[in-house]
């Protein structure tokens, strides 16, 4: 199947919108013993969970946030060791588990946010691009799928060419896709928004901002 890709743009961001529920904020506050969360204002929810986090010190509130968000993958002393590296190192760009780096990152800023830059500041992209077929209908596309698409439009100095070169160019499965990409959205299969992180995907990757792809069936794995 043949693609014609066109990579509109790359908007950096330091949070995603939307991501944090307001349940999210109120479940955060009582873990953080906020008292009568429920019955605030959901506006300031996230100004109120800030300033209940900045209370603790910075590698407690993060143990708080890292056990709602990852709890239930990760025993207390994996997350205590994170806790700490946070306050030093990008843990969510490192973390050997590919599929929480994403949670990683949104736990890692929302505490960036709390206590004014404590924590490093990580940032994640948001690539706007339309997949158009030339020679068969629109059909869904998966992460895997665009990821493959998405390859002759990104240098070879990309992280996740360089980590994943047989996965990218080969008819083979690239389960690892779906924890690279962080969202897929699209009203119409053919224009898209991808969020990922910067360290995945960044402006200076993008070698073409429109190429052809072709993406073969893939041949799944015995």
């Amino acid at each position: 199947m043949n693609y014609q890709i066109i990579i509109k743009r790359i908007d950096t961001v330091n949070e995603v919108e939307g991501y944090w529920s307001d349940e999210d904020y109120i479940q955060l506050l009582e873990k953080f013993n906020f008292p009568d969360a429920a019955t605030a204002e959901k506006k300031n929810l996230p100004e109120l969970l800030e300033m209940a986090i900045s209370d603790y010190e910075p590698n407690e509130a993060a143990e708080i946030v890292l056990t709602y968000k990852l709890g239930e993958e990760l025993n207390e002393g994996q997350i205590e060791q994170i806790s700490h590296n946070m306050l030093i190192d990008k843990v969510c760009e490192e973390y050997p588990e590919i599929h929480m780096q994403a949670r990683l990152f949104h736990v890692n800023q929302l505490l960036y946010k709390a206590y004014n830059g404590k924590f490093p500041n990580t940032k994640a992209s948001v690539v706007h691009f339309s997949m158009t077929p030339t020679d068969c209908e629109v059909k869904e596309l998966t992460a895997e799928s665009v990821l493959k698409l998405l390859n002759n439009g990104l240098s070879d100095r990309n992280l996740i060419k360089r980590l994943f070169e047989d996965q990218m160019t080969k008819n083979i499965p690239f389960p690892t896709a779906e924890g690279i990409v962080w969202e897929l959205n699209t009203a119409d299969n053919v224009n898209f928004s991808l969020v990922t992180s910067e360290n995945w995907i960044n402006n200076e990757d993008v070698i073409a901002s429109e190429f052809e792809s072709v993406l073969e069936e893939i041949e799944e794995e015995d």
